[in-house]
């Protein structure tokens, strides 16, 4: 499968090359981001209130030092869909001084078992690990 050469087309080339499916719908996250706290409510508040169909949470990222909302909606992971819901999604937070910071698949989805490894869980190891 090709994919255009920009950021959504790497990230699901990745995606495939790692086995997901991406004829299939996934839980997709959008990221969302605020300088302002009040500003971020008031987006979050917004996008309850729309037809975005999707689950919403608010956090405060400690690494950016931003407000993040995290907008999580199931969807097949289509390149122009997924350029389409970042760009709906940016113009959206830019009228409460935000803007859209990427999005991202949970490595480990409903269905997706037989790409799991039994030992392995989908724990990442690293240098921090205690066992």
């Amino acid at each position: 499968m090709q994919f255009p050469d920009d950021d959504n087309g790497k990230m699901l080339a990745a995606m495939a090359e790692a086995g997901i499916d991406l004829t299939k719908a996934l839980d997709v996250d959008f990221f969302l981001v605020f300088d302002d706290q009040r500003d971020a409510e008031s987006a979050l508040e917004e996008l309850a209130n729309s037809d975005l169909d999707g689950e919403l949470e608010l956090n405060l990222n400690d690494e950016l030092g931003k407000w993040e909302i995290i907008a999580c909606i199931n969807m097949v992971p289509d390149y122009d869909d997924l350029v389409e819901q970042e760009t709906m999604l940016n113009e959206f937070a830019a009228e409460f001084g935000g803007m859209t910071d990427g999005w991202g698949v949970m490595q480990h989805q409903e269905g997706d078992d037989e790409f799991m490894d039994d030992d392995d869980h989908g724990h990442v190891h690293d240098e921090h690990c205690q066992h």
